[in-house]
């Protein structure tokens, strides 16, 4: 059994990249740990996971993941993108909805970008996009920016309405589809 080591201190991200990869690469345990990193601003998701990777490889010295994500409102000029965590902590779901008020544009873009880290030291970033818009209100049970992201592909349902069936068709999975689909042919015997 190969051993993954996935930072973050999220425990619904943990939740569902344990299901996920764990699904798609049978050979795969993931392994979650809270470690504390540096907090990262900079202007992609994919360069705040790279960076992260490196210092949390730098630490443990074993295969390890970060992932980061961000959600891009084209009416808001890509906003809060790579600026996400910060942004859901200080205005939330309800300041994003106050800052669409009478936007017609609704239209938005969840990214995933999964940073990956061999025993060798190997950097590779897998990435994951869904296209959908801001609904007008909070609807569902769920974390983050879920519960105002209506994914193309959700049948007009936000990501948190959607439950177990956000990891069939969201941002994360499909990066982690990516990755699974690399450790499971390094893996092979």
């Amino acid at each position: 059994m190969y051993e993954l080591i996935f930072v973050t201190s999220n425990p619904h991200k943990v939740r569902e990249v344990k299901e996920i990869v764990e699904r798609l690469a049978p050979k795969v345990n993931v392994k979650a740990l809270n470690l504390e990193l540096k907090e990262r601003q900079l202007d992609s998701v994919e360069e705040i996971a790279e960076e992260a990777v490196k210092e949390a490889f730098k630490l443990l010295g074993k295969p390890v993941m970060v992932e980061d994500a961000g959600m891009f409102i084209d009416a808001l000029n890509g906003f809060p993108g790579p600026y996400s965590s910060y942004v859901f902590k200080t205005i939330g779901n309800k300041g994003i909805l106050r800052l669409m008020e009478g936007i017609e544009n609704r239209k938005a873009t969840f990214k995933s970008a999964i940073a990956f880290c061999s025993q060798e030291g190997l950097t590779l970033i897998f990435t994951g996009t869904v296209k959908g818009e801001i609904s007008l209100e909070e609807r569902g049970e769920g974390w983050g920016f879920d519960p105002i992201f209506i994914p193309e592909e959700g049948g007009g349902k936000t990501y948190a309405e959607l439950g177990p069936l956000k990891n069939e068709i969201s941002h994360r999975r499909r990066a982690l589809e990516k990755l699974a689909t690399w450790l499971s042919s390094t893996l092979s015997p």
